[in-house]
């Protein structure tokens, strides 16, 4: 069915008109911040068209389109939100769900589960302005794993990143509360070892076991791993120590159940480090993109300079320009294999993303 939905949206003649329960504006998208105007206007994807899908995840029960809304370019995800145990309990006992037979065989049966409406709840996802990096981001591509020294780093990341027109001022609205105030969890204001905690877009926050947040440093300058020293290990801590201590009392998630993690390379040039639990699949948490806090520690404390010297391998898109960096460099021979991507998350990474990795 999602297939059959593919082929016929990419004929670019359909218009979605629907009233989502929830509406989130992706906050790598340059919007003006004002939250309460854009939740109140729960039909504004009636005027979305869609012109191409750019993913379509049956694994993730998710759908990422590229079109228009209101004239300017979109891209809008449609994800199915989480069964809860709650809404287990309404669907099965209150009558109102329709069941369907669709097989029986001996002790086995499947069927077709109607849940009421208010129950039957998919998440929106936009992100308008949209720019064409943000069509790459959203489209399914070919992965290639890299391996990236200290000086492939100062010579063809470095210079990549700083070329490019990365803006990060939706993370400097969230530390200056110009945006998503309500939604920070816990912070520490102080300018050198502080930082913001809030959820990653991607966790719907109504189950714990999916539990999924961003720690977001006031340092500004830090853009990933490779800027670290030991002279951030007090901020590093801090982050740690403050992070597990406002997730216990807030959810009651202990530290042993937590997964504490940088990406590298980065969706954004910020420092931040996630929070997630051992039983979420969030994105990114796999060996080729994450290193433990603990690690990182460790790491640091044993050489000062250990993330500047030392190699990192992650995976790269088909389509990435940091991907063509590398080919033009002439190191892809000895440092790439390629690999049969998983299916990702919606960014909404996240993506926020984003907060939106």
């Amino acid at each position: 069915m999602a297939e059959a939905t593919a082929r016929k949206r990419d004929h670019g003649s359909d218009e979605f008109c629907t009233t989502p329960k929830r509406l989130k504006v992706d906050s790598e998208a340059e919007s003006s911040g004002n939250e309460e105007e854009l939740q109140s206007d729960t039909n504004i994807l009636c005027g979305f068209k869609t012109t191409t899908v750019l993913k379509d995840s049956a694994r993730e029960k998710a759908i990422f389109l590229h079109g228009k809304l209101d004239g300017q370019e979109a891209v809008v995800i449609l994800q199915k939100t989480p069964i809860t145990e709650d809404t287990v309990a309404e669907m099965l006992s209150d009558g109102s769900s329709r069941l369907t037979l669709e097989m029986r065989n001996d002790i086995y049966s499947t069927y077709q589960l109607q849940p009421p409406a208010h129950l039957n709840v998919i998440k929106a996802t936009v992100v308008c302005p949209a720019t064409a990096k943000h069509v790459k981001k959203y489209q399914g591509q070919e992965s290639f794993l890299v391996e990236e020294t200290g000086e492939d780093y100062r010579s063809i990341t470095l210079p990549y990143i700083q070329g490019q027109s990365f803006s990060l001022q939706w993370v400097f609205n969230i530390l200056e509360k110009i945006a998503e105030a309500e939604r920070i969890v816990y912070e520490d204001p102080d300018p050198d070892v502080g930082f913001v905690l809030l959820p990653d877009f991607k966790w719907d926050q109504k189950q714990n076991h999916d539990l999924y947040l961003i720690a977001i440093v006031h340092q500004r300058g830090l853009k990933s791993l490779r800027d670290l020293t030991a002279a951030h290990l007090p901020l590093l801590q801090n982050i740690c120590n403050k992070g597990k201590e406002a997730i216990l009392q807030r959810y009651g998630v202990a530290a042993n159940k937590l997964r504490i993690y940088f990406h590298y390379q980065p969706s954004y040039y910020h420092l931040h480090v996630h929070f997630s639990t051992l039983g979420s699949e969030a994105p990114g948490c796999g060996v080729e993109r994450a290193h433990l806090l603990s690690d990182v520690l460790q790491n640091l404390r044993s050489d000062d300079l250990y993330y500047s010297r030392r190699s990192l391998c992650f995976p790269l898109r088909a389509d990435s320009g940091l991907l063509a960096k590398f080919k033009q460099a002439e190191q892809l021979e000895r440092r790439v294999s390629t690999e049969t991507p998983p299916p990702t998350h919606p960014h909404t990474e996240t993506s926020q993303g984003a907060l939106n990795d």
